[in-house]
């Protein structure tokens, strides 16, 4: 018995004279992923997380992470109140789905407020940005990466360039404030997960949507319209979709397992940005391929949606929110 005492405390000094944690020999610490998209497809928010779950297993600190796509551990708006409380760990999360419970949260999709990628990546260290992340950490979330992903319009009737061409129709978008645009442009708005569109568009219960451009390739929506409104050089919508995690579980790992979480993540953050680029490239090939006619926007067309956003979502924005007006103008500042 003395024998074995003293190997296992020659094996506990041994370990530590590594500098490695002898908690960290094994995954001793569980975690949980969650996201809305399907798995193994390619879809860059799934690739994200997946990134960080292969970066944590290599770096050997004792975290595992288990991913879980397609909604199937909780439903995408269920999300962040699972976070909150500490019962997800991780997710890949469209900000603007907490909108209703932190309103400032829709400044992340309000139509034409960011240009393109770059423009996004700027956002990121922005004073407007450090503002939403407070509101972030104070509810009990942080953020592992920043995420911007462009998107366009589908329709199953005629392509979509002006505020004209939704009148009478029955459209999706993802956040409260394209949802006031679009009911100003004259459209009837129903309101889901980009994880809906698909059968609500085969069902008939949407004529068309908008969303981001890596849902509009993952969800296949392709089979079930007639045009494409890509991105291209005027996007009018551009979503936060960061990689977030309930600070309940982050602060539940020791310091080297944060270190190696951030790393990974920063890892993830840096994929994501090229990828994005590449997955507006992608979404208008795959949709030329399935024989959908693909246009975009011309300057004048979105400042038309501009006009409109101005007068329904920015306006209803600074009326309802506190300090709505700082924080947009904040936002507005960066060039």
């Amino acid at each position: 018995m003395r024998k074995l005492m003293i190997s296992t405390a020659v094996a506990a000094v041994a370990t530590l004279a590594l500098g490695v944690p002898a908690a960290a020999t094994a995954a001793d610490v569980q975690m949980r992923a969650s996201h809305q998209w399907p798995g193994g497809k390619g879809d860059i928010r799934d690739e994200m997380v997946q990134i960080i779950a292969r970066e944590m297993k290599s770096a050997g600190v004792g975290v595992d992470i288990t991913v879980y796509p397609g909604k199937s551990l909780f439903k995408p708006k269920e999300q962040w109140s699972a976070m909150v409380q500490g019962n997800l760990d991780i997710s890949a999360f469209p900000l603007a789905y907490a909108g209703g419970k932190h309103p400032e949260f829709n400044l992340t999709l309000m139509p034409g407020l960011v240009k393109n990628h770059d423009h996004a990546k700027r956002l990121n260290n922005s004073e407007f940005m450090k503002r939403i992340k407070k509101i972030m950490n104070d509810s009990g979330v942080m953020v592992l990466a920043d995420t911007w992903l462009a998107g366009g319009f589908v329709s199953k009737e005629a392509c979509v360039l002006e505020p004209k061409d939704v009148k009478g129709q029955q459209f999706r978008a993802a956040g409260k404030a394209f949802n006031q645009m679009l009911a100003a442009a004259g459209a009837s708005i129903a309101s889901m997960p980009s994880s809906e569109i698909y059968t609500a568009l085969q069902t008939g219960v949407l004529n068309g949507a908008n969303t981001s451009s890596a849902s509009l390739v993952s969800y296949r929506i392709y089979e079930q319209v007639k045009c494409l409104t890509a991105p291209g050089d005027h996007a009018l919508w551009v979503m936060y979709e960061p990689i977030l995690m309930s600070t309940k579980s982050f602060n539940k790992l020791n310091p080297q397992q944060q270190e190696a979480l951030m790393k990974a993540a920063k890892k993830a953050e840096e994929y994501a940005f090229v990828e994005a680029k590449k997955t507006d490239d992608r979404l208008v090939d795959v949709y030329k391929k399935a024989g959908v006619k693909v246009v975009t926007m011309s300057a004048d067309q979105a400042k038309m949606w501009r006009d409109i956003a101005n007068t329904s979502s920015y306006k209803d924005f600074e009326k309802k929110v506190k300090g709505g007006r700082e924080l947009l103008d904040l936002a507005l500042s960066v060039d």
